[in-house]
């Protein structure tokens, strides 16, 4: 199993549990510090040795493509890839490759990842891959020519909502790829948890809801039952909450045409070439 975004949050909690459960488990993080610390407690508080790191930064699509070489070079078997990574800038910022990084490590990023491991996937099936969204995609549609977020003001939030849109439609458009391969893709909103995530980007919203924000345990749950549950390997395509299936889009326009999430791909490609 591969967890991305696995040094604190959601993603620490859903590779501990990943452990727990027997698995061999591969953080994926920026800091390679705190990835070994992160592989050092969940070793010791699991039992489970079999607990690996592998250092990138997710918004370089240089260093995604090396994690994915990696990967393929030493696991022979995948089964479970978590794209869980993201970030919510309070300000628009570029990447070393120039590109907007919010779209870069919220969905370019999770978008080449996971088309450079399908077919190890697919050769491991039953495979699973899980999609880490928010509901703040039920607020956003998916305008392709403004990914990078340049028009106006920057608002860390709309970046955040959008690309989460994106990778809604990913799940749906890989569901439909993949049916019948023995891998299935879903996505799951994890409600609001008390992660650094939110504390961090959202100060104002974090110190207002404090007081009944999830766990991160709370968060990580259906994350865990959608990679491990034998009842969650039956169905693709959809979008989770508490281990119950939600409408994917709620407001007319947001839930995109073929022809967006055609578009969508198309340049996904050109910005990852």
């Amino acid at each position: 199993a591969i967890v991305t975004g696995a040094t604190s949050g959601l993603g620490r909690v859903v590779a501990g549990e990943l452990a727990r459960l027997g698995a061999k488990v591969i953080l994926v993080g920026r800091n390679q510090e705190k990835l070994n610390q992160a592989v050092e407690e969940i070793c010791e508080e699991t039992g489970n040795s079999n607990v690996l790191a592998e250092q990138a930064d997710l918004s370089v699509m240089a260093e995604v493509r090396d994690l994915a070489a990696r990967l393929l070079d030493k696991e022979k078997e995948l089964h479970v890839l978590v794209n869980n990574a993201a970030v919510l800038p309070t300000e628009r910022t570029m990447t070393q490759e120039g590109l907007e990084t919010a779209f870069a490590t919220d969905l370019l990023s999770p978008w080449l990842l996971t088309r450079l491991l399908v077919p190890r996937l697919k050769a491991s099936a039953p495979a699973r891959i899980i999609n880490v969204s928010s509901g703040g995609m039920y607020l956003s549609g998916l305008d392709v020519d403004e990914l990078e977020n340049s028009s106006g003001s920057y608002d860390g939030s709309r970046a955040y909502a959008r690309a989460k849109r994106g990778l809604m439609f990913l799940t749906e458009t890989w569901a439909t790829e993949l049916a019948h391969s023995g891998v299935v893709v879903n996505a799951m909103h994890p409600g609001w948890a008390d992660t650094p995530g939110v504390q961090d980007s959202l100060p104002a919203f974090h110190r207002v809801t404090r007081s009944v924000l999830r766990t991160p345990e709370q968060g990580a749950d259906t994350i865990v039952w959608l990679a491990a549950a034998t009842e969650a390997g039956q169905v693709s395509g959809k979008l989770w909450l508490d281990r119950e299936p939600l409408l994917a889009a709620i407001f007319p326009g947001t839930s995109g045409s073929e022809q967006q999430r055609q578009q969508l791909i198309d340049k996904l490609k050109r910005l990852a070439a």
